[in-house]
C-alpha cells in the first residue's frame, strides 16, 4: 500500500480495539479512493468525511477525537457530504474531472 496504507489501517484498527469500540466501529481497507494526491486517505462513514495525509498517529486520533468524542480532524478534511453531494473543503489536492467513460 502507499503512503504507508498498512501501517494507518494497522494503527486505527488497534485504536478502536484498545478503546473498546470494535461493536460499533468497522473498517474497511481499500487500495484505492481516486485521490492519491491527498493520500494516505481515510473516510468515515455514515457522515462522508474524507481526510487527507493520514498517519498512524492521526489515525489514532481519528478514532479518540472524531468518532468517539464527535470532534472531526478539520485540518485534514478534503470532503463533507453535505445537501446530497461532497462538498470540498479547501484542504486537500484539486481535482481532476474525468470523462463517464473512463471509469
Amino acid at each position: 500500500m502507499r503512503q504507508n496504507g498498512d501501517e494507518v489501517t494497522l494503527a486505527i484498527r488497534a485504536e478502536i480495539k484498545l478503546q473498546g469500540a470494535d461493536h460499533f466501529i468497522h473498517t474497511t481497507r481499500t487500495k484505492c479512493n481516486g485521490r492519491c494526491e491527498d493520500a494516505c486517505v481515510v473516510t468515515v462513514y455514515p457522515e462522508g468525511i474524507w481526510y487527507r495525509n493520514m498517519t498512524p498517529e492521526s489515525g489514532k486520533r481519528l478514532i479518540r477525537e472524531h468518532l468517539l468524542k464527535d470532534k472531526p480532524l478539520h485540518e485534514q478534511m478534503t470532503y463533507s457530504f453535505q445537501l446530497n453531494r461532497f462538498i470540498p473543503t479547501g484542504n486537500g489536492a484539486k481535482g481532476v474531472l474525468r470523462r463517464s467513460d473512463e471509469c
